[in-house]
C-alpha cells in the first residue's frame, strides 16, 4: 500500500470517529431543543437533562482530536518554516508534530488516571446518576488513539525532511477546498 492510500485510510477512520461525535452533539442539540420549547409550553422537561451533557459532551469533544490531527486544522504559524525551502520547512513540521506528539502521549496517560479514579470512585452524574466510568473509557480510547495518528503525523514529516518529498497527509488539509474549487 502506497502513502497516500495509508493517509486516506487513516482519514477515513478519523473522520468516521468524528462524524460519530457528530451525532452525539446532534443528539443533544434535539435534546435541548425539546427542553427548550417544553420549558416554554409547560410540557413535562427531561429528568437530569445537565446529566446527558455531562456524559455525551466529552466524548463529542474528545471525537474532534484525530481527524483535526491527522489534518492538521490547528492554529499555526508557519512563516518561518515557508521562507527556509521545503525541506526546513518539512523539519520545522517535525519538530512541531514531536511536540504535540509528546502532549497527546501525556494528556491520554493522564485521561487513563482519571478515568480510573472515576471507575474506583464509582462515581455518577448528580441527578440521575449514570455511571461516569464508560463514557469516560471511550472518551479515553478516542484520546488513546490521537497518540498513533499523531506519530503517523511526525513520522510522515520527519520522511519528508530526510527524503524532500511531501508529507503523505499534507494534501488531506487542502482536499475539499481544492475540490471546492474545482466544482465552482
Amino acid at each position: 500500500m502506497d502513502r497516500a492510500a495509508t493517509a486516506r485510510r487513516i482519514d477515513r477512520i478519523t473522520q468516521t470517529v468524528a462524524l460519530i461525535g457528530f451525532a452525539g452533539l446532534v443528539a443533544v442539540a434535539f435534546l435541548i431543543f425539546y427542553d427548550g420549547t417544553a420549558r416554554w409550553i409547560g410540557a413535562p422537561r427531561i429528568h437530569g437533562f445537565r446529566d446527558y451533557g455531562e456524559v455525551v459532551y466529552p466524548v463529542v469533544i474528545a471525537s474532534c482530536f484525530p481527524a483535526g490531527l491527522l489534518r492538521q486544522t490547528n492554529v499555526t504559524v508557519r512563516v518561518i518554516g515557508k521562507l527556509a525551502g521545503p525541506r526546513a520547512n518539512a523539519a520545522m513540521e517535525a519538530l512541531a508534530a514531536l511536540i504535540v506528539l509528546t502532549f497527546f502521549v501525556i494528556l491520554a496517560w493522564q485521561f487513563v488516571r482519571m478515568t480510573v479514579q472515576f471507575g474506583d470512585a464509582g462515581r455518577t452524574t448528580r441527578t440521575i446518576g449514570i455511571p461516569l466510568e464508560p463514557w469516560w473509557w471511550a472518551t479515553t480510547a478516542i484520546m488513546a488513539a490521537c497518540v498513533p495518528v499523531q506519530a503517523y503525523v511526525a513520522l510522515a514529516w520527519l520522511r519528508a525532511a530526510v527524503t524532500g518529498e511531501p508529507a503523505a497527509h499534507e494534501a488531506l488539509a487542502h482536499s475539499e477546498l481544492e475540490t471546492l474549487s474545482e466544482a465552482a
